[in-house]
């Protein structure tokens, strides 16, 4: 199951607009100082380079996904998540918009 709500937190008013407006999210700080993003990637296919690892928690839509070193597609839907190290990169394509929450550490 997807996240629907996440409650006491601190979120950043000033959206981060990533390639042309494809992808744009909002930094959220939890009561324990740990950080997320909330947002959504638009129709494309795109490259994120990490710095701390990542993981991907589909809220709604779907993606494929291929990791850094790796020829392979995987699709993630509501409710999956996947994990990307820190200091590396990914590729994502999306059809239609892909609603997620970052967590990152």
């Amino acid at each position: 199951m997807s996240t629907t709500h996440i409650d006491g937190v601190s979120v950043s008013t000033q959206a981060s607009v990533y390639f042309d407006g494809k992808c744009i999210s909002h930094g959220i700080t939890l009561a324990d100082g740990s950080k997320k993003s909330v947002g959504v990637i638009l129709p494309a296919a795109l490259t994120f380079n990490t710095g701390a690892p990542e993981s991907m928690e589909c809220v709604a839509g779907s993606c494929e996904y291929r990791l850094a070193g790796s020829e392979v597609w995987v699709k993630s839907g509501p409710g999956q998540t996947f994990s990307i190290p820190g200091n590396t990169r990914f590729d994502i394509r999306v059809s239609e918009p892909y609603h997620y929450i970052c967590h990152f550490g």
